[in-house]
C-alpha cells in the first residue's frame, strides 16, 4: 500500500443524481494519467434515505438493486454502475477501497417494545434512568430484498442501544437491558462504543457469523481489492482483527486495508496499531491537525514541527497521510479545513516526501461548489511530479521556525527525478540544501514560482534555493520541467 496515490472519491455535498458511479468509469483512465493508483469510493449500499452520503447504513446486501426505502440507486448509482465502476478503475491500473460501515444500523423497518436504561450523553457509562420500556426501532427485515442473498433479519438481540424512543418521541442514548457497551473502543465520552442510530453488537455470535458471511459476499461480489474502516474507535478492536483475518484465510487475498481512528494523540493510535497486531493502516490525523493548525496560524507556526507527534513521523509504513476529508470539510461534524494558502506546502509534504501512503480528497481535487471552495491550482502538477519524478533518497531540512524544506536524490529508474522543495510561512529567503554529489552541476527551475532564478548545484550536489514569503518553490531538474510541459502533463 506504501507505493499507492489513492483518491478519496466523493465529498460530503456530492448533488443526489446518482451518477457518480458512471463518473468514475468515465474517469478511470484521466486518473490512472493523472498518477492516481488507489481510488476509495464511498459507501455503496443502501441507506435510510435516498441523500445519505453512505454512513446511515439500512441494508448491506442492496448495493442500488432493489425498491428499499422507496427508492432503488443509492445516492451513487445502481448496483450494475457499482461493479462497472469498479472493473473500469482495475483495468486501468487502479486498486479500488470500499468504504465499510459495520458499526451501527438506521432505518429500520419494525419497532420493538425493549427495556432499557437512558445513558448521559456526556458520560455514556453513566445511568441517568431506570430501567424502562422504549420503543425502538430495530427489526430490519428488508422486505424489498426478500431474502436474496441473505435471509438473516436483524432484531433488538443483536444491538446494543439506540438514540431514539418512538413510543416518548426522545432522542436519547439508550442501552438495552442485558446489554453493555463495547470496553475496547475510544476513551472519549467514558466509553465511545455508541455513536449513532442501532448500535450493532459485534460480540453476539449470530451477527459475527453474518458479518464474514456478508464480507465474503462483498468480496465476490464486487471483486474490490481493499477496504476502508469507518469509526473503528467506536467499535471494539478485537473484532477487526477477527474480521480482516477471517476474510484474507477465507480468500486468499491481501486486502490492504486502512481504519479511520479519529484522534490527534499518536499514544491512542499507536496503541490501536498494536492492539489490533498491525493488520492495517491508520489516517495521520495528528498530521491532519499540524496542518490545519499551521494554516490557521499564520507566522506564528513553527515550521519546522510540521511532523512532530504524528504517524508519519513514528509508523511512516502504516501511515496514510491526507490534508483534508468529507468529516473535515466546512460545516461537517469534523470540521477542521486546511484554509487555501497552505494546501500546496500540504500537499507537496505528503505527496512528495516519498513517506507514507498519500491520499488525496476529492474537494481539493475537483473544488466543493456547495461551500464555494475551488480546487488546489497546483495539486494536478504535484501529481504529475510525484508519478514521473519524484524518487530516491530523503534529505529533511526542517531546522528553522519559519522555512524549511526537504530533498530527493532521484533514482535510475525514474530519471530527472532529483528535486527540492522550500516553504516558508513567513518572510521567504534561501536555504543550502544537498541532492546528492550525482547530481552535481544539474540546473533545477522552481515550477510553482516562474520567476525565482535558475539553482545550480556545486560539486558536492548542493545548492541554494529560494522562497517567497508565505509560499512554496519547487525545484526539478531543467530536463524533467521541459518534459513535464511540453508533454502536456501539467494540463491533464
Amino acid at each position: 500500500m506504501n507505493n499507492l496515490t489513492l483518491l478519496q472519491y466523493f465529498e460530503w455535498y456530492l448533488p443526489n443524481n446518482h451518477l457518480l458511479w458512471r463518473r468514475a468509469a468515465a474517469e478511470a483512465s484521466r486518473l490512472a494519467k493523472l498518477g492516481i493508483d488507489g481510488v476509495w469510493l464511498p459507501p455503496a449500499f443502501k441507506g435510510q434515505n435516498d441523500q445519505n452520503v453512505g454512513y446511515g447504513v439500512y441494508d448491506l446486501y442492496d448495493l442500488g438493486e432493489f425498491d428499499q426505502k422507496g427508492f432503488i440507486p443509492t445516492k451513487y448509482g445502481t448496483r450494475d454502475e457499482y461493479l462497472n465502476a469498479i472493473k473500469s478503475l482495475q483495468k486501468h491500473g487502479i486498486k479500488v477501497f470500499a468504504d465499510i460501515v459495520l458499526n451501527s444500523r438506521m432505518g429500520g423497518d419494525e419497532t420493538e417494545v425493549v427495556r432499557a436504561i437512558e445513558q448521559s450523553r456526556d458520560n455514556r457509562l453513566q445511568q441517568i434512568s431506570p430501567l424502562q420500556e422504549i420503543e425502538a426501532w430495530t427489526k430490519y427485515t428488508f422486505p424489498g430484498r426478500n431474502g436474496k442473498y441473505s435471509s438473516f433479519t436483524w432484531n433488538s438481540a443483536y444491538f446494543n442501544g439506540i438514540d431514539y424512543d418512538e413510543r416518548a418521541k426522545k432522542s436519547s442514548i439508550y442501552l438495552f437491558e442485558g446489554k453493555q457497551w463495547d470496553s475496547k473502543v475510544g476513551k472519549e465520552k467514558a466509553n465511545y462504543d455508541y455513536l449513532l442510530g442501532a448500535d450493532v453488537d459485534l460480540h453476539n455470535p449470530k451477527v459475527r457469523e453474518e458479518m464474514l458471511r456478508w464480507g465474503e459476499w462483498y468480496i465476490a461480489t464486487t471483486g474490490v481489492d481493499g477496504f476502508r474502516l469507518d469509526a473503528t474507535k467506536h467499535i471494539g478492536s478485537d473484532f477487526y482483527s477477527w474480521w480482516l483475518t477471517s476474510l484474507r484465510q477465507k480468500t486468499g487475498l491481501e486486502l490492504p486495508t486502512v481504519g479511520e481512528y479519529w484522534s490527534n494523540d499518536m499514544g491512542e493510535l499507536g496503541k490501536y496499531l498494536q492492539k489490533t497486531g498491525n493488520q492495517f493502516w491508520l489516517f495521520d490525523v495528528p498530521l491532519h491537525f499540524n496542518f490545519f493548525k499551521a494554516s490557521r496560524s499564520g507566522d506564528q507556526y513553527p515550521m519546522n514541527k510540521i511532523l512532530d507527534g504524528t504517524l508519519i513521523e513514528s509508523f511512516p509504513d502504516r501511515a496514510v497521510t491526507f490534508v483534508d476529508n468529507h468529516d473535515t470539510q466546512p460545516s461537517q461534524g469534523l470540521d477542521s479545513w486546511v484554509d487555501g494558502w497552505f494546501k500546496t506546502m500540504a500537499y507537496a509534504i505528503i505527496l512528495l516526501r516519498g513517506e507514507g501512503t498519500p491520499c488525496v480528497f476529492w474537494g481539493d481535487l475537483y473544488g466543493i461548489p456547495h461551500d464555494e471552495i475551488n480546487a488546489v491550482p497546483d495539486l494536478k502538477l504535484l501529481l504529475q511530479i510525484r508519478k514521473n519524478f519524484a524518487s530516491g533518497l530523503l534529505h529533511d531540512y526542517f531546522d528553522h521556525e519559519h522555512i524549511v524544506g526537504f530533498t530527493r536524490e532521484g533514482s535510475t529508474a525514474k530519471p530527472h527525478s532529483s528535486l527540492a522543495v522550500i516553504m516558508s510561512n513567513s518572510k521567504g529567503g534561501q536555504k543550502e540544501m544537498n541532492l546528492g554529489k550525482q547530481n552535481a552541476g544539474k540546473k533545477y527551475l522552481d515550477i510553482i514560482y516562474a520567476r525565482s532564478p535558475e539553482v545550480t548545484l556545486d560539486e558536492n550536489g548542493t545548492g541554494n534555493f529560494g522562497v517567497g514569503n508565505g509560499t512554496i518553490s519547487i525545484y526539478i531538474e531543467e530536463k524533467a520541467a521541459k518534459k513535464l510541459f511540453l508533454d502536456g502533463s501539467s494540463t491533464i
